[in-house]
């Protein structure tokens, strides 16, 4: 006798999706074109036919926690070859951020980093905390927040000492890194009863070191953007994507270093351009100028794959970040101190709402996709 399931339809759940770009989800009649079109679909219960199934239906115990939406890179072939139009490669993007909003507390933060409206008080947000914080040390005889340097060889902490920096970004990081704490948390329990449930492991439990040793051997496909090279329609995204993330990589590392140099061999800038830790500086940071700028016109030649505010949010901060950061040195190599500080004060406010708002942006992308990844590598299923 088969087994009978009890549709419990959430239209809720549609509405959001349909809010958040799968507008056309209703219109596939489930062909399963897009399974067959996806080359790095699963040969055991591919998607994202079974995804836009459960999606139409409202099923969203069947979406949210599912690992398939994320090994989905989005390339675009299914919607290009979709008869119907319901661009199953949008639902699935839509999939991804209801997912993300989710998991990630508290919500109302989701809210407004998805809201162009909230976007100036978020950024005044790192601004107020930059500038109290400095006053208010100020008043116990800690000079970190100086608004008149007057040094003939300046430099940006001549204005914002590195100090202040750090006691505010250290905090901020370790923040973020609770919330998606908390979140994967539930994500993988929920990934791993998911693939109970459709038989796509036979694992019973979750053993920590042998997740832990699928993440490293997850780590290099991720790096190289395996994935994005098996794909026809989007493969020029590679080079962007990975611009993006070796730029981030290398200015961490930086970043790293110079906290080593300030708070355990007090070795104060500013540093000379013939370090090579400046290289790796100046090179991250153009390749996350030249990244975006051509993610950006990825994304405009692409005329049939949905770009929302949640899209345009990351490529703008990401360019931001890059365009701030050196020309903040250019016009200190210039001698342009008032020019300098200003760019350096934004550039602050920019790395700030990178650290903070990242759990509830599409950067969380490159958490849950990854960690997605290393369980799927983990469950055994090819």
């Amino acid at each position: 006798m088969a087994e009978t399931y009890v549709v419990d339809s959430d239209v809720g759940f549609i509405n959001a999706l349909a809010g958040l770009g799968a507008e056309d989800l209703k219109k596939c009649y489930q062909c399963a074109t897009c399974s067959v079109a996806c080359p790095i679909s699963p040969d055991t219960r591919p998607f994202p036919r079974k995804e836009m199934i459960a999606a139409s239906w409202g099923l969203k115990d069947k979406i949210v926690g599912n690992a398939d939406i994320w090994l989905c890179h989005n390339c675009g072939d299914c919607s290009t070859l979709c008869p119907r139009g319901a661009k199953p490669g949008d639902a699935l993007a839509a999939m991804r951020e209801y997912t993300i909003m989710d998991y990630a507390k508290p919500k109302a933060l989701y809210k407004a980093v998805s809201d162009p409206k909230k976007l100036p008080a978020l950024l005044a947000v790192p601004a107020v905390i930059f500038l109290v914080l400095g006053l208010v040390l100020k008043l116990f005889g800690v000079n970190w927040l100086n608004f008149a340097p007057g040094a003939e060889e300046f430099w940006q902490a001549d204005f914002i000492n590195n100090y202040l920096v750090d006691i505010i970004m250290v905090p901020t990081f370790m923040w973020s890194v609770a919330v998606f704490a908390l979140g994967l948390k539930r994500f993988v329990a929920d990934m791993h009863a998911n693939a109970l449930a459709e038989g796509k492991t036979s694992r019973e439990k979750i053993d920590p070191a042998g997740f832990f040793q699928a993440l490293l051997r997850v780590v290099p496909v991720i790096f190289k953007h395996e994935k994005f090279n098996d794909c026809s329609e989007n493969r020029e995204r590679s080079t962007a994507h990975m611009m993006v993330l070796f730029g981030f990589i290398g200015l961490f590392i930086v970043t790293t270093c110079f906290f080593i140099a300030d708070w355990v061999f007090h070795i104060d800038g500013p540093y000379t351009q013939l370090n090579p830790v400046k290289w790796l500086a100046n090179v991250s940071g153009l390749a996350l100028i030249i990244g975006s700028l051509l993610l950006i016109k990825n994304r405009y030649a692409k005329k049939d794959q949905l770009s929302r505010y949640w899209d345009w949010y990351l490529v703008g901060l990401v360019l931001a970040l890059g365009l701030t950061g050196m020309l903040s040195q250019m016009s200190r190599l210039a001698g342009l101190a008032g020019l300098c500080y200003t760019l350096y004060f934004i550039h602050l406010m920019f790395v700030w709402t990178l650290f903070a708002y990242t759990p509830f942006s599409k950067l969380a992308h490159l958490v849950y996709r990854t960690t997605a990844l290393a369980y799927n590598e983990y469950a055994g299923r090819q």
